[in-house]
C-alpha cells in the first residue's frame, strides 16, 4: 500500500516546514515538474474544449462573499477578515465569486454563450489542524476551476461535456473513478433556502448523469451550499474515498450577482452557471497520482523520463550527448555517471524512471544504446535517436506505460 506522504518525501516531491506552517507544503524540483506538467495538461485540454483562461486575485472584500453567500454559509471554513484601511478583505475560499464579477464586467449577448471561463487559481480554507495531512488536506489550495455561463437550454450539454472531459483526463492520467455521486442537500441551515432552484438544478444533473450512462448514487448532505453537484469519487490504496472532480449547475449565484445576457428577443435573461473541475485541487490530484502509481508516473508525467547510464568513464561523453539531445527534443533526461555507484546500483536508483539507456563499450563502438524499461523489459540495442523517437511518441500520445 502506497502512502503519498512517505513517497513524497522519499522521492523528494514535496515537504513541509514548521516555520511555513501546518497544511502549507512546499514543492521540491521533481514535484514541481509533476505539478507544472499536470497544470499545462489541464490548460491545454481546456483550450481544446473552448475555454478561455483568466487570472483573478486571491483576496476579496468581505462584501463579495456576503453577496455570494460564502460568508453566511461557509464562514466557518474561511480565514478571518483582515482590516485594510476602512475595508475588510479575506483570503478567498472559492473562485466562483470572482468569475461572476469577470462575467458581468461588460454586457453579454446570447451569441457569446456558452462562455467557458477557466483558471488554475489559489484559494484558502481554514482547515482544523487535526485533519491536515500531506497534500490531501491543506490550507493553501490550487484549484483547477472553471465556470460556464450559458443559457438554460445549453446547461445539460455543457455539464455533460465537462463530465466527458473529466473521463478523458482520468484515462490520460492512468486513474479511475470509483463511483459517481449526485450530492444533494441535507438538513440544517447550511444550504441556500430556495427549493425551486434546488429542484430545477437537481433535475438537470440527473438528466446529465442519465445521458452520460454512468451509474450513480444520490447522497444527502453532500451538496454545495448553493446547489447540487456531481462528485467524481476516487479511492486510495487504503480504501478511503474522496472527491476529486465535480460538475455543478448553479442558479443561485447568477441571481445573487445580477448576471444577465441579452437574448435574441432583445430582452435581458439570466444565465446558468455551470461549475466544473477536471482534476479538483492540484494538491489532491498529485497525492492520488503518487499513490495510484506508487511514484512510477506515466512517462509523460514523470519528473525524469530518461536516465542514461554509461558503464564506464569512457562512455560518459556519449551519455551526456544523448541526454542533451533528449532535452533538445523536450524530454526530461539525466545522466547517472559511474561515480554514483556500480551499474546495478544506478539501475536500482532509477527504477521508477520510465526509460533507461545503458551505454557500454560494445554499444559505444556500434553507435547504439541498450534500453531498459521500467517493467524490466530489455529491448534489443538500437541507435540513440531511435530510442528518443520512441520515447517522444509515447510521451506525445500520453501513454500510461513505457
Amino acid at each position: 500500500m502506497h502512502d503519498h506522504r512517505r513517497l513524497g518525501r522519499e522521492l523528494e516531491l514535496f515537504d513541509t516546514d514548521p516555520l511555513m506552517g501546518a497544511g502549507l507544503p512546499y514543492w521540491l524540483p521533481d514535484g514541481a515538474v509533476v505539478r507544472h506538467t499536470l497544470e499545462e495538461y489541464v490548460r491545454e485540454a481546456e483550450r481544446r474544449a473552448g475555454y478561455r483562461h483568466v487570472y483573478s486575485p486571491v483576496l476579496g472584500k468581505r462584501e463579495l462573499y456576503e453577496i455570494s453567500g460564502h460568508w453566511d454559509h461557509y464562514g466557518d471554513d474561511m480565514f478571518p477578515p483582515m482590516d485594510v484601511g476602512a475595508e475588510q478583505v479575506l483570503l478567498r475560499p472559492s473562485l466562483c465569486p470572482h468569475h461572476a464579477l469577470i462575467y458581468r464586467s461588460r454586457a453579454r449577448s446570447y451569441r457569446e454563450l456558452p462562455f467557458r471561463m477557466a483558471e488554475l487559481g489559489g484559494m484558502y480554507r481554514s482547515e482544523p489542524s487535526g485533519v491536515l495531512g500531506g497534500l490531501t488536506r491543506v490550507r493553501a489550495i490550487t484549484l483547477n476551476d472553471a465556470h460556464i455561463f450559458c443559457t438554460p437550454e445549453q446547461a445539460v450539454a455543457e455539464a455533460r461535456a465537462a463530465l466527458e472531459l473529466i473521463g478523458r483526463a482520468y484515462a490520460d492520467l492512468g486513474i479511475r473513478a470509483s463511483r459517481y455521486r449526485l450530492s444533494l442537500p441535507g438538513e440544517g441551515g447550511k444550504y441556500v433556502a430556495d427549493p425551486r432552484l434546488w429542484r430545477r438544478a437537481t433535475a438537470l444533473l440527473r438528466e446529465v448523469l442519465d445521458a452520460s450512462g454512468v451509474p450513480y448514487e444520490a447522497a444527502e448532505g453532500e451538496a454545495a451550499f448553493y446547489g447540487p453537484k456531481i462528485d467524481v469519487q476516487i479511492t486510495d490504496p487504503a480504501g478511503r474515498e474522496t472527491t476529486l472532480s465535480t460538475v455543478q449547475i448553479d442558479f443561485h449565484q447568477p441571481e445573487r450577482f445580477g448576471l444577465h445576457y441579452t437574448g435574441s428577443d432583445g430582452a435581458r435573461h439570466r444565465p446558468v452557471m455551470v461549475h466544473r473541475s477536471v482534476i479538483g485541487s492540484v494538491e489532491r490530484a498529485v497525492a492520488h497520482l503518487v499513490e495510484a502509481h506508487g511514484g512510477a508516473f506515466p512517462p509523460w508525467l514523470a519528473p525524469v523520463q530518461l536516465v542514461v547510464l554509461p558503464v564506464g568513464d569512457e562512455q560518459t561523453g556519449r551519455a551526456h550527448a544523448l541526454a542533451a539531445l533528449a532535452r533538445e527534443r523536450g524530454l526530461r533526461a539525466e545522466v547517472a555517471d559511474p561515480g554514483e555507484g556500480t551499474l546495478a546500483a544506478r539501475v536500482r536508483a532509477a527504477r521508477l524512471v520510465p526509460y533507461q539507456a545503458v551505454i557500454g563499450a560494445r554499444e559505444a563502438a556500434a553507435g547504439l544504446v541498450a534500453p531498459r524499461l521500467r517493467d524490466g523489459h530489455r529491448p534489443a540495442p538500437l541507435p540513440g535517436a531511435e530510442l528518443l523517437d520512441h520515447i517522444t511518441a509515447r510521451v506525445t500520445s500520453r501513454a500510461t506505460t513505457p
